[in-house]
This record gives C-alpha cells, sequence and structure tokens, in this order.
C-alpha cells in the first residue's frame, strides 16, 4: 500500500496527463501503486489500440509521474 502523500501526488500527475490523453480518445486510471516504488495504470478507450501507447507512457505519463512523485522508479500499463 503506498503512502497517502505518494498516491496523491500520483493522482496529481495522472490528472495533469489525463486531458492530453482524452483528447485523442483515451484515459487512463490509477490501478496500485507498489512498494511505493511502482505505479501501475490501465490505459484506456483510443489508448489500448494507439501503436505508440508505449512511448506515450513513458514518455508522457512516467515522467509526468516522476515530476510530482521523484520516489517512483518505474509506471506500468496492466490493463
Amino acid at each position: 500500500m503506498a503512502s497517502e502523500t505518494i498516491r496523491e501526488n500520483v493522482i496529481k500527475a495522472l490528472d495533469e496527463i489525463r486531458p492530453f490523453l482524452q483528447t485523442d480518445g483515451g484515459d487512463i486510471t490509477l490501478i496500485d501503486i507498489v512498494e511505493d516504488k511502482h505505479v501501475h495504470v490501465r490505459l484506456e478507450g483510443a489508448c489500448t489500440a494507439c501503436s505508440v501507447n508505449q512511448m506515450t507512457l513513458s514518455a508522457g505519463v512516467e515522467t509526468t509521474v516522476k515530476k510530482y512523485a521523484p520516489e517512483i522508479e518505474s509506471v506500468v500499463n496492466v490493463g
């Protein structure tokens, strides 16, 4: 279970990136934070079939999450 501060920061990060995903018909949901280091998300909508979703995940989502919560080591799509 992630500490509340880390969870709040990850949610803020996802809220920042979400409008960009929604513009393209996608979305993202926080599934879990493991050991306060690994964020599990689910890419949804158009993001599931998008050929560049891994690039979006690492370049966009992971970068934004680490800006808000530098202790996070990885962001993984478990969808």
